[in-house]
């Protein structure tokens, strides 16, 4: 059976040479993959050679067959043409990504033996980082985390700076008081960028560490970090961003356990490969910046495009100065709460990348490569949203109309051109991503944000610049219950609509397909759109989840303290900045009962005030009566700093696709399960500091919380 096509009839194939394309993509990339050594440049070009191949088959078969004969009506024309320009173009981008995984980086070797150097030098001898925290309107919750965490760092040369475009006269007393720097600006000119840039006139360390208000720096970050700029080649570190709560496609569909949050293909498989060609770029927060990397460029970070992250790093490289990526989980954020959250945050990026199209200083652009040139294209935003909204259209079109988006095919043509290309694609990125790549959550995903992603896509391609920039709602801004109503209406709309074609179509009085021998491909395909449309109805349906604090699960001993100085001892459950979950020892007695107050031992903590809200048995649930204080800061650094994992999903492509197709059965039957509001300090939001360049240092020094936590330990 040869495997590029002579463009024969495949329904006068026998049974075995028709299902031959099919069994092999399933053995040389299902069976044979899996068992490469992919660490191994030349097993990661077998994989490409072996996807690539089939679809060279299936784009001539596609071309020469069905597009390039194409007569009659011109919009039958136009439509087989355009149908075919945007999966070529899809196929483009795809290819790209193709190229990326071509190699792979893997830098924790590295990180080890530069953490060893670093802690083996004298204090004074490690360069000094200033810690920025650019913020605008993020609430006090989120902000005192953030903060915490960049003063909890393991390193001795640093300084933490809070950049607030909002001017609040009650956060710059709150860094005074945590011993944190404070500044603020005369206007909010580009937006981030600017803020940072500001900043940039203001302090003078080595390095620059670049947090966003809701990400939370564990305590090694800098000491993992800073080692790699002794190449001096190297201009940036950047870091994944991995979150601590779940996003709202995972909470609509009640998949928090079985489906991980869309960016995990992203950072945790195309990163590191795009790391090995040396082309990985700073994406905003959890990086390391030198700072006569940014000297080489105006000492400012550029702001002709508000994904001011992408354009540094490509300007850096023009400079000869690499973005170095290290894949450890070594900052936690908050993931959008809510879907208003997601889409502001996807439109932007999606502006933003397209916008360096047009700019010098973008991809097309001089001094660089062509390889350089290749990988920072941004057309992914437009291929990828016409070809998911195309899938949906396509069969809706001609079970409405009768117009095929392609000619001169047959249910077997599918068999042995279109379906073993589908599975080699997907088969490859399996291949090269094993836990990150899920393709079916991936299509749900991707067709609920291209809604909004493709109008603002081909908005940018009219008109580049001058649009608002709109800053990624977080905290109370981003719980607002609500649906979606364009999406959900129009999803609706559309999944109706399939159904009903599929039904006309199905009585030979009613039907409107020509093609009798297509309705079974058809009627395939029309079942999963409507499967995709309805879990995309149940993810715009999506409300703010309604939780406190998010809980981490930990095992460690408790002591409990009831009113009347009797003792508990028992085990963490699970635990938050609220509340927590207990377990008493075997054959003790809990002496305290719900309602009652009494105090808990924390190793790392001290003694925190507790309301006992229920205790049954040996079980015991508590809310921390936790106002601001050493203790909330000792707790926030024990949860948020030390690597704790509360949202990572270890499932399958697999069993995601089962939950998926599960969650459709159990819509209606999920609960909340924390209730809590979180607590946060009151402060008036109306009040502004005046609108001038400020920069207010602390009159105390930041506490040492990692001394404190020490003394608790040993305590405890």
């Amino acid at each position: 059976m040869a495997l590029l096509p002579d463009n024969m009839n495949a329904e006068s194939l026998p049974a075995f040479e028709l299902l031959g394309p099919l069994i092999f993509v399933i053995g040389a990339i299902y069976v044979l993959g899996p068992m490469l050594p992919l660490s191994r440049p030349w097993a990661r070009i077998l994989v490409f050679a072996i996807v690539w191949l089939v679809i060279a088959r299936y784009l001539n078969w596609r071309l020469f067959t069905t597009v390039m004969p194409v007569t009659g009506e011109w919009y039958q024309v136009g439509w087989v043409w355009t149908c075919f320009v945007i999966e070529a173009l899809a196929l483009c981008d795809v290819l790209i990504l193709y190229i990326v995984f071509l190699r792979i980086s893997d830098r924790h070797a590295e990180a080890d033996c530069h953490e060893a150097r670093l802690r083996a030098l004298p204090q004074e001898d490690l360069p000094w980082v200033d810690v920025y925290i650019p913020t605008y309107d993020e609430p006090l919750e989120i902000l005192e985390k953030t903060i915490t965490g960049a003063i909890s760092l393991d390193y001795p040369n640093f300084k933490v700076w809070l950049l607030d475009d909002g001017r609040r006269p009650w956060l710059k007393e709150f860094c005074n008081i945590k011993g944190v720097g404070y500044l603020t600006r005369g206007d909010n000119a580009h937006a981030k960028a600017g803020n940072i840039n500001h900043a940039l006139t203001k302090t003078n360390a080595d390095f620059v560490a670049i947090f966003d208000a809701d990400f939370i720096p564990q305590r090694n970050f800098l000491i993992r970090t800073i080692g790699f700029f002794a190449d001096p080649a190297i201009g940036i570190v950047q870091v994944p961003q991995t979150f601590y709560n779940y996003d709202p496609t995972q909470s609509s569909l009640g998949l928090q356990k079985a489906l991980p949050d869309d960016q995990r293909f992203f950072f945790e498989a195309i990163m590191p490969s795009r790391d090995g060609w040396n082309a990985a770029f700073s994406c905003g927060s959890n990086s390391v910046t030198r700072r006569e990397a940014l000297r080489s460029i105006g000492d400012a970070l550029p702001t002709d495009s508000i994904t001011e992250d992408i354009l540094l790093s490509i300007s850096l490289l023009r400079n000869g100065y690499i973005t170095r990526y290290l894949c450890e989980r070594l900052a936690f954020g908050l993931a959008p709460e809510g879907l208003e959250a997601l889409f502001i945050q996807r439109q932007r990026w999606a502006r933003g990348g397209m916008q360096v199209l047009f700019l010098a200083a973008g991809p097309l652009g001089r001094n660089l490569s062509f390889m350089q040139r290749l990988l920072f294209l941004p057309t992914h935003w437009l291929t990828q949203s016409l070809t998911l909204l195309l899938a949906i259209i396509a069969p809706l079109v001609f079970l409405w109309t009768g117009v095929l988006p392609l000619v001169n095919v047959t249910s077997e043509a599918v068999l042995y051109y279109h379906l073993p290309m589908m599975l080699a694609l997907a088969g490859g990125l399996f291949v090269y991503a094993p836990h990150q790549y899920f393709p079916f959550a991936a299509q749900v995903q991707g067709t609920l944000q291209s809604f909004k992603i493709l109008p603002t896509v081909l908005l940018t391609m009219a008109k580049p610049f001058g649009h608002a920039f709109k800053v990624t709602p977080k905290g109370v801004l981003a719980r607002k219950s609500d649906y979606d109503r364009a999406i959900f209406w129009t999803s609706g709309s559309l999944m109706v609509l399939t159904l009903l074609g599929l039904v006309i179509n199905a009585h030979s009085e009613w039907r409107i397909i020509g093609q009798t021998g297509l309705i079974p491909v058809v009627a395939c395909w029309a079942v999963i759109n409507i499967v995709v449309l309805f879990l995309v109805c149940m993810m715009s349906l999506q409300a703010p989840v309604r939780r406190g604090e998010e809980r981490f699960k930990l095992d460690e001993p408790i002591w409990i303290f009831a009113a009347n100085g009797a003792l508990s001892t028992g085990r963490i459950k699970d635990i938050s900045l609220t509340g927590v979950a207990i377990v008493a020892d075997e054959n003790l007695f809990l002496a305290t009962k719900s309602g009652e107050t009494a105090r808990v031992f924390i190793a790392e903590v001290g003694f925190v005030p507790v309301t006992v809200l229920r205790q049954t048995g040996r079980f015991l649930a508590a809310h921390f009566d936790l106002p601001p204080c050493v203790e909330r800061d000792l707790l926030i650094r024990k949860l948020f700093t030390a690597g704790l994992d509360a949202t990572t999903v270890t499932a399958s492509a697999l069993s995601s696709t089962g939950a998926m197709l599960m969650s459709i059965w159990l819509a209606g039957g999920r609960g909340i399960t924390d209730q809590s509001e979180p607590v946060v300090v009151p402060v008036v939001a109306l009040e502004k500091l005046p609108a001038q360049s400020l920069v207010a240092l602390s009159r105390v020094q930041p506490e040492r919380l990692a001394v404190l936590a020490a003394d608790r330990s040993i305590a405890a």
